[in-house]
């Protein structure tokens, strides 16, 4: 990814591009699907600017980051290891994890697994979401269906081709600027039937103004058309892995400071998903971005900014 990740690092036996700016307590950022450490490009300087050493990774499977064969790699012990592992390579005890869209479920399991790294966590539209009572995969197959996006992502290489035949459109559809969900809700009334994310990008007029400039689409039209997508599609692959494996997680409370902040049109990560979280994370701050959808770094970049940095302030005092 040209200009962006200024560092490599070896982490929990791969290689990961990441970038690194600031001095100060340390804030790793960590992106979703589709994304890159770039959808933290306006949080990354105003971060450092605040007195906050900024570390976004293209994290594994992504970017300039390896791309492990064996799905198994792509699990949360893998995921959470990988950034146990940052911190070990550069001499850092202790940061605080946001997360945005799946790098927020990674992040909510820092605490989790690895309490004695984890200072804080900032989740970005993505809650903390308790282990449920059965296997994911089951528990969406049941409620949605099988052609909901999660489960057709299950097919080992069929989203991954759709998606790679043509990049371009991938982004200039998905990552655009939020309408209100009534809008949204009305769409899918509208074509009657569960679609999946395929499905959603190639036959639908698209919503909302586009949010990328045409320089950050090359930025990640350049670099998915490199990657592929079966990297991230690995992460959904382990959603059942996840859950196997973390059965002393069953009512886990996260005891560290806590951000959350929702977007009040992001359709897939609804502000009321967050609502619950009081129960299980009792030291929690809560703050929604009004007409914001999805891509919440990007749309509403000033405002996110804001409400971190005066968060981070107050909870663990930037050394200036």
């Amino acid at each position: 990814m040209p200009g962006y990740p200024n560092a490599t690092v070896r982490t929990n036996g791969i290689t990961m591009a990441i970038r690194d700016e600031g001095r100060g307590p340390a804030v790793v950022l960590c992106h979703g699907f589709p994304e890159l450490a770039y959808s933290w490009r306006h949080q990354v300087p105003a971060l450092a600017a605040a007195g906050f050493r900024a570390i976004a990774p293209d994290q594994r499977g992504y970017g300039g980051t390896d791309r492990p064969a064996a799905v198994e790699s792509y699990d949360i012990q893998h995921l959470t290891g990988d950034l146990v592992g940052l911190l070990d390579a550069l001499g850092i005890e202790r940061a605080v994890f946001a997360g945005h869209d799946w790098g927020g479920l990674v992040v909510w399991m820092m605490p989790l697994l690895h309490p004695s790294r984890t200072a804080g966590v900032i989740g970005v539209n993505t809650p903390y979401l308790p282990r449920l009572f059965a296997p994911p995969l089951s528990v969406f197959r049941q409620a949605f269906g099988d052609n909901f996006y999660i489960c057709h992502f299950q097919q080992p290489g069929v989203a991954d081709a759709a998606l790679a035949r043509d990049v371009r459109k991938v982004f200039t559809q998905l990552m655009r600027r939020a309408v209100p969900i009534a809008q949204v809700e009305a769409r899918v009334a509208e074509v009657g039937r569960m679609q999946n994310l395929v499905e959603v990008i190639f036959e639908n007029a698209p919503l909302g103004t586009p949010l990328l400039d045409e320089n950050e689409l090359r930025v990640y039209v350049e670099t998915f058309e490199r990657t592929g997508f079966t990297g991230g599609l690995n992460w959904y692959r382990n959603m059942d892995r996840n859950w196997e494996t973390t059965p002393h997680l069953d009512g886990a409370r996260i005891d560290v400071p806590s951000l959350m902040v929702t977007a009040e049109w992001d359709v897939a990560l609804r502000p009321e998903m967050a609502e619950p979280m009081p129960t299980y994370v009792p030291d929690l701050e809560t703050h929604m971005i009004r007409a914001c959808g999805h891509w919440t770094q990007q749309e509403h970049p000033a405002e996110l900014n804001r409400i971190m940095i005066d968060w981070l302030s107050r909870r663990f005092g930037p050394t200036r």
